[in-house]
C-alpha cells in the first residue's frame, strides 16, 4: 500500500515530465482505435455488396499495417521510458541510499507505468471513439453511402485489439524498466546529473569536405529521380538513389556539427548578438551526439510528407477524374477483327456472330439497348500492321527509344474518323475538331506519352494511312479520349478524314450512352441484370465487354480509400514518432543543461532573454531535420508525380496544403509542449 501511495505521489509530482509521454500514448491509442474501427463504423451504412467487399479488403490491409504500427509505437514507448528513468536517476539513488531494494523500485515503476498506461488507454480510447464518429462521415462521403441510418458506434473488435496490442507494449516496457533498474549502480544514479555525453569535436576542414561530397551525392540522387528517371527501369535500380539519399543525409548531419559552429563564429555580428553564441554551441553539441537519430527523423518526416501528399492526391485526383473521364453511364465495346486466328475453322453461324456490331450482338443476347439507353453514339476503331508507333515516329524513333526504353515500337496505332470522333466528343462534352483532307490529329491524355508524341509532331512528321499521305494539323497532341476510365490512359489515337477509312473494315466497335433512368438504385439493378446476361453468353463468340460509370466509380473509390486511409495511418504515426523523439531528446537536454541556464541567471541575463534563447534553440532543433526533409520531399514528389501520372495530379496542391496542416498541428503541438516543459525544467531548483 505504501508503494502504491508513493507511486501516486510520484506521478502527481512528476506530471510535467509525463506530459510528452502521456500525450504520445493518448494519440497513439486514439489513432490505433480509429483506423481499426473503420469496418465497424460502416456496418449501418447502406452500401452495395461490391463496396462492402472493397471495405473488407481495406480493413484487412489496415489490420496488417497495424502490426507494423504497433512495432513503431512500441519502440516509441520504450524510448520515452528511457527518458523518464534518466530524469529520475537521482531520485532512485536516494531510494537506494535510504535502504529501499531494487525490487521495490521496480514495483514502484511497475505501478506508475500501469497507472499511466491505464489512464492513457481510457483517455485515448475515449478520444478514439469520438474521432471514429468523424471518420464515419469521411468513410460515408468517400463511398457515397446513405447516412440516414447512422448512429453512434462503438467497435468491440477495435477496442479488444487496442487493449491487446497496447497491453503487450506496456508489458514489454515494464520488463524493460525492471531490467534497467536491476543493472543500475548507486554511484551512477547519484552522479547522473554530472555525467554528459562525450562530444567529439570534428575538424572543420574534414567536415566541409564531407558536407560538399554529401551534397554532390545527394544532388546526383535528386537527378536520378527527376531528369534521369528514365534510367530507373527496374525496381532494384530505384533503390540506388534511395540508398544514396539516406547515406548522404547521415553525413550531412555528421558534418553540420563540425561546420555550422565554425561558420557562425566567422560571422561575428551574428555569433555575438544576444545569446546566439550559447544557442549555437548548444545546438552544435546536440547535432553532434544524435547524428543517427537526426537522420532517421529526417527520413521519417520525408516519408510522411510524401505518403500523405501522394495518398491524398490519389483520392482527390480519382474523384476529379471520375467526372471528366467517365462522362456517360455505359459503354460497350466489341472486337470485330476479321483476321482473328482460327477463323478458317469457325462454323458459318459463329463467323456471323463475330461480324456483328455491338448493338446487334447485344440484341442477339436478348439485350435491347433502346429500352434503357437514351442518347448514344456508336463509333468504329481501325488499325493496320502498316501503321505502327515506329511508322508514326519516323526518323525520331531511335532517339526516342534511347530515352524511353519501355516503348513498344511494334504497337499498331488506333485510328478513328473525324466525323465519328466529333459525335462522341459532343456526347462527352469535349472539344470538337475540323481537319482538311490531307491532315491528321492525335488525341491523347496520358502525359508521359503526350510528351513523346509532341516531340514527333513538332517535326511535322507525315504518315501514310491506308494509302493516304497525311500531315499533322497541330504541333502538339490534342486532349481527348474514347474509352471511359478512372485514369488518363489514352496514349494516342489518330483522327483522320472520313474518306481515308472508306471501305475499310474496323477492328473494334464501341457504343457509349446515358441511361434513361436517373435513380442510382435503378441503375444498379439494371447493371446487375446486364452483367448476368453477359456472363450467360460469355464464350459464345460475342467478344463484347461492358464498362460503366458506376463500376469505374466503385473501383476508383476503393483504390482512393485504401490509399487515403493507409497513407493517413502511416503518415500520422511516422509524424508522431518523429516529433516525440525530438521532444524527448530536447527535454532530456534541458534537464542536463539546468546548471548552464542557472549560470546565465547568475551573470545577470534577463529571464525574458533566456526564454527567447530556449525558444530559438528548440525551434532550430525541430526545424533542422524538417528543412532537409522538405527538400527531399520536393524531389520525392517529382518522382511520385511521374508514378502517379495515370491518376492525374491536378489536386496535388490541395493535398500538399492538407499535409502542411497535419505537420503544423502534430509537429507544432509537440514543439510547443516541448518548449513549455523545457521552460519549467530549466527553472527547477538544482
Amino acid at each position: 500500500m505504501m508503494l502504491f501511495k508513493l507511486s501516486i505521489a510520484n506521478i502527481v509530482k512528476s506530471f510535467k515530465d509525463y506530459t510528452i509521454y502521456f500525450f504520445t500514448l493518448i494519440l497513439g491509442v486514439a489513432i490505433f482505435y480509429v483506423f481499426n474501427a473503420i469496418e465497424s463504423q460502416t456496418v449501418l451504412l447502406n452500401v452495395t455488396s461490391s463496396t462492402s467487399e472493397i471495405i473488407g479488403l481495406m480493413t484487412d490491409i489496415l489490420s496488417g499495417v497495424s502490426v507494423f504500427v504497433s512495432f513503431i509505437l512500441g519502440f516509441l514507448i520504450i524510448y520515452a521510458s528511457r527518458f523518464l528513468i534518466k530524469r529520475r536517476n537521482k531520485e532512485f539513488g536516494v531510494y537506494l541510499t535510504l535502504g529501499m531494494s531494487k525490487r521495490k523500485i521496480s514495483i514502484i515503476l511497475f505501478i506508475e507505468t500501469l497507472i499511466i498506461g491505464l489512464l492513457s488507454l481510457i483517455v485515448g480510447l475515449g478520444l478514439g471513439v469520438l474521432l471514429s464518429q468523424l471518420m464515419s462521415l469521411l468513410v460515408a462521403n468517400m463511398f457515397d453511402a446513405d447516412m440516414t441510418k447512422f448512429s453512434f458506434i462503438f467497435s468491440n473488435d477495435a477496442f479488444v485489439k487496442t487493449l491487446i496490442y497496447f497491453g503487450i507494449m506496456y508489458s514489454i516496457v515494464m520488463l524493460f524498466n525492471t531490467f534497467i533498474i536491476s543493472k543500475c549502480r548507486l554511484i551512477e544514479l547519484l552522479n547522473s546529473d554530472k555525467k554528459s555525453e562525450k562530444v567529439h569535436l570534428k575538424n572543420p576542414i574534414v567536415s566541409s569536405i564531407v558536407f560538399v561530397i554529401s551534397c554532390i551525392v545527394l544532388g546526383r540522387a535528386y537527378y536520378m529521380v527527376t531528369a534521369g528517371i528514365q534510367e530507373l527501369e527496374t525496381v532494384d535500380k530505384i533503390f540506388l538513389p534511395i540508398i544514396m539519399g539516406s547515406v548522404s543525409t547521415f553525413f550531412i548531419f555528421w558534418s553540420l556539427s563540425g561546420l555550422i559552429l565554425k561558420l557562425c563564429m566567422s560571422i561575428k555580428n551574428l555569433y555575438y548578438r544576444g545569446l546566439n553564441s550559447f544557442i549555437l554551441r548548444q545546438f552544435s553539441s546536440k547535432i553532434n551526439t544524435m547524428v543517427f537519430s537526426m537522420t532517421v527523423i529526417c527520413l521519417m518526416l520525408f516519408v510522411t510528407i510524401c505518403i500523405l501528399s501522394s495518398s491524398l492526391s490519389i483520392k482527390n485526383s480519382l474523384s476529379a477524374n471520375l467526372k471528366e473521364l467517365a462522362p456517360v453511364d455505359i459503354q460497350f465495346s466489341k472486337r470485330v477483327d476479321y483476321t482473328l486466328e482460327n477463323t478458317a475453322n469457325r462454323e458459318e453461324d459463329e463467323l456471323a456472330l463475330l461480324n456483328l456490331d455491338v448493338v446487334d450482338t447485344l440484341k442477339n443476347m436478348g439485350i435491347d439497348t433502346t429500352e434503357f439507353i437514351d442518347e448514344s453514339v456508336e463509333i468504329n476503331i481501325f488499325s493496320t500492321p502498316d501503321l505502327t508507333i515506329a511508322d508514326t515516329f519516323g526518323p525520331k524513333l531511335n532517339e526516342i527509344l534511347a530515352n524511353y526504353r519501355y516503348l513498344n515500337p511494334h504497337s499498331q496505332e488506333k485510328i478513328i474518323s473525324i466525323s465519328e470522333y466529333n459525335e462522341l466528343a459532343k456526347l462527352y462534352e469535349l472539344e470538337q475538331f475540323a481537319i482538311e483532307s490531307g491532315e491528321y490529329i492525335i488525341i491523347a491524355d496520358f502525359d508521359p506519352f503526350v510528351k513523346i508524341r509532341n516531340e514527333v509532331l513538332a517535326e511535322h512528321q507525315n504518315i501514310e494511312v491506308f494509302g493516304h499521305i497525311l500531315k499533322p494539323k497541330y504541333e502538339k497532341c490534342q486532349k481527348g479520349f474514347v474509352e471511359i476510365s478512372s485514369n488518363h490512359i489514352n496514349d494516342g489515337i489518330l483522327i483522320v478524314p472520313d474518306h481515308v477509312l472508306a471501305d475499310i473494315k474496323p477492328i473494334q466497335n464501341i457504343l457509349a450512352g446515358n441511361y434513361k433512368m436517373t435513380k442510382k438504385e435503378d441503375k444498379i439493378e439494371l447493371e446487375r441484370q446486364l452483367e448476368k446476361k453477359l456472363k450467360e453468353n460469355d464464350g459464345n463468340f460475342t467478344l463484347i465487354k461492358g464498362n460503366s460509370k458506376l463500376i469505374i466509380a466503385e473501383a476508383s473509390i476503393g483504390l482512393g480509400a485504401m490509399a487515403t486511409f493507409i497513407g493517413l495511418y502511416l503518415g500520422i504515426i511516422f509524424l508522431l514518432s518523429s516529433a516525440a523523439i525530438l521532444a524527448l531528446k530536447e527535454l532530456s537536454e534541458s534537464a542536463d543543461n539546468k546548471k548552464r541556464f542557472k549560470m546565465l541567471r547568475k551573470i545577470g541575463v534577463d529571464e525574458h532573454l533566456i526564454n527567447r534563447a530556449l525558444f530559438r534553440q528548440i525551434a532550430i532543433f525541430f526545424a533542422t531535420p524538417l528543412i532537409l526533409a522538405v527538400i527531399h520531399s520536393y524531389f520525392g514528389m517529382k518522382f511520385s508525380i511521374f508514378i502517379l501520372e495515370t491518376f492525374g495530379t491536378r489536386e496535388l496542391m490541395r493535398s500538399i496544403i492538407m499535409t502542411v496542416v497535419f505537420l503544423l498541428v502534430i509537429y507544432g503541438s509537440y514543439f510547443l509542449i516541448t518548449y513549455f516543459s523545457s521552460k519549467t525544467i530549466i527553472k527547477e531548483r538544482i
